[in-house]
């Protein structure tokens, strides 16, 4: 139980400064879009922080599921991603990354950008695992 406790913050923490390294990437991009003009009024940059934040949550907590034995790795993908994208997608909302001025193709192509990050993602924390438990068994064999 403490390993489980121990990894999911170690989770969290990692997805929480990955959500805020993409904001303030972001940030910069549109800052230098709008010629240095970029502003943020009544407390927008503070919500989007806490947004980060709760984002980094919606993809970290989820990694739980990693754990269970039990469970078939595309059902793991599938809570973990399907969480984290749901939790982002109601976040970007209530923060005005998609505004009600966005229609429905431009919040098509939103969330197949989110879709695509947060895979990509997905993707190189995957194959670093991959290497590393191959790693572990290349020594595991030596040792025999």
């Amino acid at each position: 139980m403490k390993e489980t406790m121990k990894d999911l913050l170690k989770s969290i923490v990692i997805s929480i400064g990955m959500a805020m390294t993409i904001f303030c990437l972001a940030g910069i991009v549109f800052d230098i879009g709008y010629k240095g003009s970029f502003s943020l009024e009544d407390y927008r940059f503070t919500k989007m922080v806490v947004g980060c934040v709760l984002i980094g949550l919606g993809f970290g907590v989820p990694t739980v599921v990693y754990g269970k034995e039990s469970l078939p790795m595309p059902v793991k993908v599938l809570i973990h991603m399907g969480t984290g994208c749901v939790i982002y997608t109601v976040v970007a909302y209530a923060v005005g990354w998609m505004g009600n001025t966005t229609n429905i193709r431009q919040g098509v192509i939103i969330a197949a950008i989110q879709l695509a990050v947060a895979f990509v993602i997905w993707f190189c924390f995957s194959r670093y695992y991959r290497r590393e438990a191959k790693k572990m068994n290349e020594k595991i064999r030596e040792m025999n």
